[in-house]
Formats: structure tokens, C-alpha cells, sequence
């Protein structure tokens, strides 16, 4: 689930006939004078080397990048979070993103712009120092299967798996917190894995002192939409619950990624969390949130934690407005195996998975507003396989990404 295999379809590398978006029931009304589109969307644009993404993207050639921004082209979210986007710290990658892509309508759709944009470092591929794999090394050369597991987050080189912030709103970039740093060890009652044969722990002293919580990171990124009160969007992308063992640090560690943003936003269960500058305590009390990200965690089905994202769907300050799509409904139905056991809502799913042998579809890409931001409507995009624009999403192999893009429409504060 972390790695997508996303392959580009033969018959995509033809140029699609323009389609107005008013011939696809999967394209929303834009929202309301007074609400802002929030939007969550793994792009899958990770690449397995460093660099590689930026030179992909400067050129206006790449069919997958192409896609993508169609899809973001035909939602228009105004506040967008991007997974899976590889980071570099000059913000190549995302400026020529803007300028070949989104700024280009792609088969008819209208151009879009991103004036103000966030991004910021990231743990995937960065060197722990320690063995976090239980293999009795410790890689510190990048590029290999061995270094990624033995960095702070799974990745063959710093900044792959990367996410950022787009938006036609300000950014109130002084008062962003980020938590890259934070240390699993340092969450009260954290699930940190045992090892079962010994029942003791199976991370070393050595490497608790160092590992962090955050697979990614964990960013509060205060949105100014105009009305006087920022909503503080809280992006992070944990780690998928599996290719572990079975100690199931996984599992823990995508367990415990969520729940820092249901104690992030009680004030009471917030007092231990520090941010990368040592400011301690969580969101404000009152403050308009939106939580937002590819959490790697269905509430019914899949291999996660069975409380993970249940914990924050129920959190009495979070609004599950439960976004939905015809699309996903016939996935399901259509690509059987694992789906045909699975209980929850195929029509909530937002990501199109291994049916054989699992773990099928499932919905683990989520916006989530604070009860003080009444929801005003909000879908996913996957069109049926009747809709102009199923070329976009497709079964596998994937013109654009396994996961869809999700978004809620929420009234200004």
C-alpha cells in the first residue's frame, strides 16, 4: 500500500477527445461563494531514484503527471494535500509540476493555479544511524531495499514519498508546526512492537532512543481563507499496516500515526506532543481544523488496527461526512476476490488494491472537518467505467494512481 506499482495504460498514450465536465457525473459543482474545497489525493508521481521525478516533469511528455493534473483540473479543490510526491528541497519538482501540468489544460479542462504552496522534509528515506529492521545491520548508503528499512521511514533516498500543500489561499507559513522529529517513545501508552517469541521490545534501546513517530511527518498548515480565522489543515501520510513480521510494527506504528491527530486536537490528551521547534501542546481549543491524508487505514476492512482511524472517525470533535462514488461501488463488484468478504462500503472506498489475495479495495484517504466547519457536500473521484472519464483512473494497470482523489466542501469560518 505504501509502494504503488502504477504503470501507465498502452491505449492512454493517445490523445483522449476533449470532454466538458458537465458530460461526467463525476465531476462536483464548483463549491458555494462561501465554502472552500478541501482535497486529499496520492498522486502516486514517486519515483525509485533521486531527481528523477523533477527531470519526468520538465517536460509537459509524462501521460501519468498529464492525468493527474486533469483529475485535479476537472475537482478544482481550493486546499489540496499531495501524497506520494517526491520532495526536493528547492521545490523543482512541484514548481514545474505547476507550470507543464496544472497550469496547462489537459483535454479540455480548464488550467489551474496554486499561488501559495507548502512542502517541507520528510523521514522516508532519511538514515536512522540504527538497525530497525532487526537484521543485525545498519545501511547508511542509500538506494537499497536494506537502507530503506533502516530509515526513519521506508525510502531508497531522502524526500521519496514526499507530500505538499496547494492552495489559492494564503499559507500562514510562520505559524506552520511540523512534528518530523517527534519520537515514538515519547506518546504516552504507544503501541511500540514486542518481539513474540522473547515478549520483550522488538526495537533495541539504541533505536528507541532515536525513532520517530511520524513515517512522513505530521504538518498543522494554517490556511487563511479570508474570513479571519486560518483553518489548520493537519496533513500526514502513515505508513501502510503491513510488509512487517510478526511483531506487526507496522501495524502499531500506522495505529499510533493516526491517533497523534486525535490527541493533537484534545486539549487534555495533547500535553506531551513537541513540534520541530520544542513548542509543546496540540491545536488550540475552538480552532477550525481539517485533517487530511492517504492513513494507510480502512475502519473494516485491510490489514490495519482495527482501532486506528476508528478512534479519530469518532472523535467527538471530527465530522465523517463519509465521501462517496458510483465508481467505487462497481470496482468493487467488478474486480470480486477479496472485496466479496469485505464489510464496509465499497461506495467509501478510495483506493483500488491487490484484489488477489488481498487486500481488495478500501478507504483509507480521508478529509475530515472539525465539527465547527459544516460540511457542504464531497465525493471521490472515481468514475463508473460508463463515465467519459474513467480513462483517468481505470482498472490496473493505473493511468494515474491507486488511490483517488477525496474532497469535502466546507463553509468558511
Amino acid at each position: 500500500m505504501a509502494s504503488t506499482a502504477t504503470l501507465v495504460l498502452a491505449a492512454s498514450a493517445l490523445v483522449a477527445s476533449p470532454v466538458p465536465a458537465s458530460a461526467s457525473s463525476s465531476v462536483p459543482e464548483p463549491p458555494g461563494e462561501r465554502e472552500v474545497r478541501f482535497a486529499t489525493f496520492n498522486t502516486a508521481l514517486e519515483r525509485p531514484e533521486e531527481g528523477m521525478l523533477a527531470e519526468e516533469l520538465a517536460t509537459p511528455d509524462s501521460e501519468q503527471a498529464r492525468n493527474i493534473a486533469e483529475i485535479i483540473q476537472h475537482v478544482r479543490p481550493d486546499v489540496l494535500l499531495v501524497n506520494e510526491f517526491d520532495h526536493d528541497d528547492e521545490g523543482r519538482g512541484l514548481s514545474l509540476f505547476q507550470d507543464n501540468y496544472l497550469s496547462v489544460g489537459q483535454n479540455g479542462a480548464d488550467p489551474i493555479d496554486y499561488p501559495y504552496v507548502y512542502s517541507a522534509p520528510v523521514n522516508t528515506g532519511v538514515a536512522s544511524g540504527v538497525d530497525l529492521n532487526g537484521d543485525g545491520a545498519v545501511v547508511t548508503e542509500p538506494g537499497s531495499p536494506e537502507y530503506a528499512e533502516d530509515a526513519f521511514g521506508y525510502g531508497l533516498f531522502p524526500g521519496q514519498y514526499g507530500m505538499a500543500v496547494l492552495s489559492k489561499y494564503p499559507i500562514v507559513t510562520d505559524e506552520v508546526r511540523t512534528f518530523q522529529t517527534f519520537r515514538w517513545a515519547d506518546m504516552p501508552d504507544a503501541l511500540l512492537p514486542t518481539d513474540p517469541e522473547t515478549g520483550g521490545s522488538y526495537y533495541s534501546e539504541e533505536a528507541l532512543e532515536v525513532l520517530r513517530l511520524s513515517s512522513k511527518s505530521h504538518w498543522d498548515v494554517p490556511i487563511d481563507t479570508g474570513r479571519g480565522r486560518p483553518v489548520h489543515l493537519l496533513a500526514s501520510h502513515p505508513t501502510p499496516p503491513t510488509f512487517d513480521g510478526p511483531e506487526k510494527r507496522n501495524v502499531a506504528r500506522n495505529h499510533d500515526e493516526i491517533r497523534f491527530w486525535a490527541d493533537y486536537v484534545t486539549r487534555r490528551d495533547s500535553g506531551y506532543i513537541y513540534d520541530d521547534e520544542g513548542v509543546r501542546g496540540g491545536l488550540a481549543p475552538g480552532a477550525p481544523f481539517v485533517i487530511a491524508g492517504d492513513l494507510n487505514a480502512d475502519p473494516n476492512d485491510g490489514d490495519g488496527h482495527p482501532e486506528a482511524v476508528t478512534r479519530l472517525l469518532d472523535h467527538r470533535s471530527v465530522v465523517d461526512v463519509r465521501p462517496s462514488s458510483q465508481g467505487g461501488r462497481g470496482a468493487a463488484q467488478r474486480q470480486g476476490g477479496a472485496n466479496e468478504d469485505h464489510v464496509g462500503d465499497p461506495e467509501l472506498d478510495s483506493a483500488d488494491f491487490n484484489d488477489e489475495p488481498g487486500p481488495g479495495n478500501l478507504r483509507v484517504d480521508y478529509v475530515l472537518p472539525s465539527r465547527s466547519l459544516p460540511a457542504r457536500g464531497s465525493g471521490v473521484f472515481w468514475p463508473t467505467v460508463d463515465d467519459p472519464l474513467f480513462r483517468l483512473t481505470g482498472d490496473y494497470p493505473f493511468p494515474s494512481s491507486d488511490h483517488r482523489l477525496v474532497w469535502v466542501d466546507v463553509a468558511r469560518p
